[in-house]
């Protein structure tokens, strides 16, 4: 394990909980997850090894988000696509149940959000394909290691995620705007964020944007659409990295039938290491 900073308690998470989060192996945090114990933001947990978020789509619309995420892997960096009907995921991790290992998930129906819960086995279907799709808080225990500051695990709260003017390349019937999370930097260590996160493509990479989030389309940094807000100190600049919570976005643009969705900041914690996904 990384020697990195113990993350600040999450909100209603019991102590007792918390102990167990911070010491367990992902195979251990996922089998919490699966208890209902632990339903919370992911980020700061299993330092080292990848995190992932999630969106389950019936057949008919599953080649049309495949071709999305091909046509973008800044967003969509796919680490899994599940076989038709399957729960289990195989690639990134082993004893993984798509359908109770993620601690909070979104049901959407023709685009609309109908509901959120802490797992979706009532909700499962057999024609259902699941993509699993790479997480910066992957790369973040590597940005905590290397001095720079991960300003939402100091305040205890969800990473701040913002709908951006940003549009993806539409593929099928997929399209709509890019999802970004932000993080405030010190402009000394902007550089470094940008080598460490770029140098793992799996996780979403490099930034997409650095400094004025007008010139992206966020009118208000204290205001984001996913998460929640965080202090940024003088001397600091938001930067921006594309966002697995995107495919939420197109699922409210394009309006499949049904979908399930991670909730944002609520991840799978995979056994893939970080290291294995460095280019």
């Amino acid at each position: 394990m990384l020697n990195t900073p113990v993350p600040t308690k999450p909100e209603g998470v019991a102590d007792e909980v918390w102990t167990q989060m911070l010491s367990a192996s992902p195979v251990e945090a996922r089998r919490l997850i699966r208890t209902g114990a632990f339903a919370a933001p992911t980020s700061g947990l299993c330092p080292g090894y990848a995190q992932a978020n999630l969106i389950v789509l019936p057949r008919e619309q599953a080649y049309d988000f495949l071709l999305f995420a091909q046509r973008n892997p800044k967003p969509c960096p796919l680490l899994e696509v599940t076989e038709v009907g399957a729960r289990e995921a195989t690639l990134c991790a082993t004893d993984c149940d798509i359908a109770t290992d993620f601690p909070r998930y979104r049901i959407y129906e023709h685009g609309e959000l109908v509901a959120e819960v802490e797992n979706v086995a009532d909700y499962w279907r057999d024609d259902l394909v699941s993509f699993v799709i790479g997480c910066s808080f992957s790369f973040e225990s590597e940005l905590i290691e290397a001095g720079i500051e991960m300003r939402h695990n100091t305040q205890g709260r969800n990473v701040s995620m913002y709908l951006t003017g940003v549009d993806c390349v539409p593929a099928g019937s997929m399209s709509g705007k890019m999802v970004m999370s932000m993080r405030p930097i010190p402009h000394d260590q902007v550089v470094k964020a940008v080598q460490i996160s770029g140098a793992i493509p799996k996780v979403h990479g490099a930034p997409i944007h650095i400094g004025d989030p007008s010139a992206i389309g966020v009118r208000d940094l204290a205001h984001p659409e996913f998460g929640d807000p965080v202090d940024i100190h003088e001397g600091e600049v938001p930067v921006f990295w594309a966002c697995g919570v995107t495919p939420q976005s197109i699922v409210m643009n394009s309006k499949p039938p049904f979908a399930i969705t991670h909730a944002p900041g609520c991840m799978l914690i995979t056994d893939t290491k970080n290291i294995d996904l460095k280019e």
